[in-house]
């Protein structure tokens, strides 16, 4: 797997299936580094920063030089012990796949051969055993073993003296065809796990942390099917790397700060000749550089704006394009504001066109069952049902993202008079009755982001279809970043910033920047796929005030107008796309009936692909 992925999808914590085995990722107290690369430090003050004080009242310190560490990496061709991740075996119980046996049994109680776990059933060489699907876990993040011994017998009078389980499942594999059955007669239908009001307390256990990790829980034990989505949700919390100005030479300090916390009068012109002191430090005298070593020492206090307001600030400031006009190779970020000559489009009032750009995204810990929502500065209430990724650890996982990509800023008051029209502020309230429905179990209740957040989501999800038609990027791979703030904040925001990236030093190729030259094509396009379908979670045609955020799928597609799909596609491709603002000579009217013609063949491939691919997982 890949180092980015180590601090989203397979974190510590997470559950994961190997190819022989189910395991549990280790905490942080449980990464090795190798001598010979040494820990891989990454730098970004502004993103320790602004997590400090976030930790400080967790009751959870932060490094101030190391607070980042990339995850360890491994050697495939030559492993060894002491690099890596040590990962826990979990879940221990596991399932004889003889259909005539069925046996539920831990691992202590069978046969390791050839690195498989074998029951001893009626076949002379054993069953093989695959893991159970199953663990027990809490809305806390705490997980452990599912309590199938209780859980068996918990409608008769007592435990039998020597359980022995069996699981039998049907031809679907759904909860209410799923029984546990000992053989003393107790049997129990595993759809009465489901009613978590019923099962036994969580235990607290957090066996990722290791044995001194258990702590006290007052949450009832759930379910979990340990390959659900709903198993581990990240906590991710990113920022760009931005000049900052005034500051360089603290930045470059703190970038080197692995050599220059030793630096002495006597010591410092020897640290010059280091090539990447040389090139940090080259503008610098020995006493400005002696100066800043001193106050990055006594960690004074650092005030900045947050996150995205600056980042909004910086963007929104870059100099205009110029011919020519290239980034260096040094350069960690780059931009310059596009001003096409036949204008911007409506409701637009800047588009920038970000050449490079470093992103550092950090883990700060993880929930199960239920994710956490950020602010609309993308960060996180570490107090609220995180849980922790080490015990003894001030120090988080994370990683450095080069790219590029393309910034739109909306007109204030355009969004300010769309805000205010009726149809919105009435939508706004069945979003606002929505979001108190879900809110409603939680302790503490984040804040409603507003229908500007929702106008800036679904505009992104829009482009980013639009865009990856053209630019040569998968819509997967491009990742949005919305800047968004209320007209009363001190600093209105209503932008997004479109990424993409990968995790080396390299960068990408420049193909999303490019498509920010032709921004007006693909807001007419985009426009296009939202009247027939946002592909958004929030559906145009769903109230929230009157669907439960919880109902069925089936209960939603009730709801639904009955308009025949052929009708409104065939009505919609005999009209024309409007346009607005001049056009270029040589561009032709795009008809409706081809965009939505490419979409419906988008679709159908999808489809077939798919099938295709549970059909010949069934045939073998």
């Amino acid at each position: 797997m890949r180092q980015s992925q180590i601090i989203t999808t397979y974190g510590a914590g997470a559950l994961i299936d190997l190819v022989d085995q189910a395991v549990l990722v280790g905490g942080l107290d449980f990464w090795s580094y190798g001598s010979a690369k040494g820990v891989p430090i990454l730098q970004e003050p502004r993103l320790r920063d602004a997590l400090a004080e976030s930790f400080r009242i967790a009751g959870r310190p932060l490094s101030f030089e190391n607070a980042f560490r990339e995850p360890p990496a491994g050697d495939g061709r030559q492993p060894q012990r002491t690099v890596g991740i040590q990962m826990l075996e979990m879940p221990r119980w596991f399932v004889c796949q003889n259909p005539r046996c069925r046996a539920l049994v831990r691992s202590d109680g069978l046969d390791l051969k050839g690195g498989r776990y074998r029951h001893q059933c009626e076949q002379k060489k054993g069953t093989e055993c695959v893991p159970v699907r199953f663990v027990g876990a809490c809305r806390r993040g705490h997980l452990q073993e599912f309590p199938w011994i209780y859980f068996a017998h918990r409608k008769v009078e007592r435990i039998c003296p020597a359980p022995s389980l069996r699981l039998l499942e049907g031809a679907t594999g759904d909860f209410s065809e799923v029984v546990v059955q000992c053989a003393c007669g107790a049997r129990e239908p595993l759809s009465g796990a489901t009613a978590h009001e019923i099962n036994p307390p969580c235990e607290g256990k957090r066996p990722w942390l290791g044995t001194e990790g258990d702590e006290q829980c007052d949450e009832k034990l759930r379910l979990l099917v340990r390959t659900a989505s709903n198993g581990y949700f990240p906590q991710v919390v990113s920022a760009l790397s931005l000049p900052e100005k005034g500051r360089e030479l603290e930045v470059a300090v703190r970038t080197n700060w692995d050599v220059l916390q030793a630096a002495t009068p006597e010591t410092l012109g020897a640290f010059r000749a280091i090539p990447k002191v040389k090139v940090a430090l080259e503008s610098y005298s020995d006493e400005q550089v002696l100066k800043a070593v001193q106050a990055v020492k006594q960690n004074l206090p650092v005030e900045r704006k947050p996150i995205r307001t600056a980042e909004f600030e910086q963007l929104t400031s870059a100099p205009p394009e110029a011919p020519g006009d290239l980034p260096r190779a040094e350069d960690a970020f780059y931009a310059r504001t596009h001003k096409p000559k036949d204008g911007l489009p409506d409701k637009l009032t800047q588009v920038v066109l970000v050449r490079k750009l470093r992103e550092v995204r950090a883990q700060v810990g993880f929930t199960r069952i239920e994710p956490v929502t950020p602010d609309l500065q993308g960060e996180f209430d570490l107090g609220v049902q995180s849980q922790v990724l080490g015990l003894t650890t001030d120090w988080v996982p994370a990683c450095e993202i080069h790219g590029e990509g393309v910034f739109l800023r909306l007109d204030e008051k355009a969004v300010r008079d769309w805000e205010n029209r009726a149809a919105v502020t009435k939508r706004g309230l069945e979003l606002l009755s929505g979001y108190d429905a879900w809110v409603e179990p939680l302790k503490n209740k984040p804040d409603f982001p507003g229908v500007r957040f929702y106008l800036l989501h679904s505009l992104a999800h829009l482009l980013i279809s639009s865009i990856s038609l053209e630019c040569g990027y998968s819509a997967s791979a491009l990742r949005e970043r919305i800047y968004c703030a209320p007209a009363n904040a001190e600093v209105p925001m209503a932008a997004i910033l479109l990424s993409t990236g990968s995790a080396g030093t390299e960068g990408t190729l420049g193909g999303l920047v490019e498509q920010g030259r032709d921004l007006r094509e693909h807001l007419e396009l985009a426009f296009d796929m939202g009247t027939l379908c946002s592909n958004d979670p929030v559906c145009a045609y769903r109230s929230p005030r009157r669907t439960p955020p919880r109902a069925s799928l089936k209960a939603r597609r009730r709801r639904l107008p009955r308009v025949p799909v052929r009708r409104r596609v065939l009505l919609r491709a005999l009209q024309p796309v409007p346009r607005s603002g001049p056009r270029r000579p040589d561009h032709r009217t795009r008809p409706r009936a081809r965009v939505l013609l490419r979409e419906a063949v988008i679709r159908v491939l999808t489809v077939s692909i798919h099938w295709s691919i549970v059909d010949s997982w069934k045939r073998s």
